[in-house]
């Protein structure tokens, strides 16, 4: 994981904001902070202050605004942000776009890190037939603060018969986050590949130019570089081969997805997204309105990233939390009857959450 934020003092009171959203967002926090409530009696000096926010499609709904200033501020002065999920279909601006809190974080934020984990904990949960549990094992770590998404609050006149979208890339926005890649590469197998589409866009040369610079800091870390259609290709025949993948922000949007089914799913997809300040933790799901109250989403990808939130904290004792918790989802998922019905199964949202608190004792 990234750098943390913290200082390493195991006895410390850490204030986590919490956004539960919209959805089955909402759901999916109850049974993270229920899994941190075990974990909190269970590992001595786990000590953490829950700030609950408000945020997200119904927030505009009551208030005219997904992120109210209270909450920013909250999320600024917090030591990490927990968020569900935000934004719902039918509810949108003015101009026609849904209302997505989440990436408005991520822009006022300066957010640039999209850490996008996947790893494959049973061979049935993956469509693919030639791949074993753990042999999936990649990391996408997205370019969240410009790109292809740079314009997306352009104002544009509802009888416009062409608009453009900009990609953007600079050398501040590729060398922080080539450097975060590289440094997530080392402590993992040491395997970096950027994917982008330098044979067709400048933009794209140019963040390829930016890659090889920052390269030449990292001997030790092996890199390849990759176009995004071959790269999509690559992640079905050969997953296994990828490590640690830096791209683009829409291709890494796209690529972590195409990842996360590669392992179960979207229910089973944590995600963190990461700045210099601040730094958000949330599953790569949406709010999933069709299935929302009733209790069958899948917790798995909104526990996942409390783990990752632990970890990143950085105190002994929260990476002690966070090692916990990894090995008890891992024993709750060996069992095949453990999976909701996005995985096939007829388990309740309770019930996997029950599973992992059920690993967390035995562990």
């Amino acid at each position: 994981m990234p750098v943390p934020a913290a200082d390493g003092n195991a006895d410390q009171v850490l204030t986590i904001a919490v956004l539960p959203g919209d959805g089955i967002g909402i759901e999916v926090m109850d049974a993270a902070l229920a899994v941190l409530r075990q974990l909190q009696q269970q590992v001595p000096g786990l000590q953490l202050r829950l700030q609950h926010c408000s945020a997200g499609a119904s927030e505009y709904q009551q208030s005219g605004t997904a992120l109210p200033q209270e909450t920013l501020q909250a999320c600024r002065n917090a030591d990490a942000v927990l968020l569900g999920a935000m934004g719902l279909p039918h509810v949108r601006q003015p101009d026609g776009r849904e209302v997505t809190p989440q990436i408005d974080l991520r822009e006022h934020f300066q957010l640039y890190q999209g850490i996008r984990p996947a790893y494959l904990h049973h061979d049935m949960d993956t469509p693919l037939r030639s791949v074993q549990a753990g042999e999936i094992d990649l990391i996408v770590v997205r370019e969240s603060t410009e790109g292809l998404f740079h314009s997306r609050g352009q104002q544009v006149a509802p009888d416009a018969d062409t608009v453009d979208d900009l990609l953007r890339v600079t050398r501040t926005g590729s060398h922080r986050l080539f450097h975060a890649a590289f440094r997530l590469a080392r402590q993992r197998r040491r395997k970096l590949t950027l994917v982008d589409k330098a044979n067709v866009l400048p933009s794209m040369v140019l963040f390829r130019r930016y890659f090889d610079e920052i390269a030449e800091q990292y001997p030790d870390v092996q890199t390849e570089r990759m176009y995004v259609d071959a790269a999509a290709l690559h992640m079905v025949r050969r997953p296994q081969s990828f490590d640690v993948i830096v791209t683009e922000n829409m291709f890494g949007d796209i690529l972590s997805d195409l990842a996360a089914a590669l392992v179960g799913g979207m229910g089973m997809a944590p995600s963190a997204d990461i700045g210099e300040h601040v730094a958000v933790f949330q599953p790569c799901h949406g709010t999933a309105p069709d299935i929302a109250g009733l209790g069958i989403a899948n917790p798995i990808a909104m526990i996942l990233s409390l783990g990752m939130m632990l970890e990143w904290l950085g105190t002994e004792t929260t990476c002690s939390a966070a090692a916990l918790l990894r090995t008890a989802v891992v024993t709750a998922l060996r069992d095949p009857a453990v999976r909701t019905p996005d995985l096939g199964g007829n388990c309740t949202t309770a019930a996997i959450t029950q599973a992992v608190l059920a690993g967390l004792q035995a562990g």
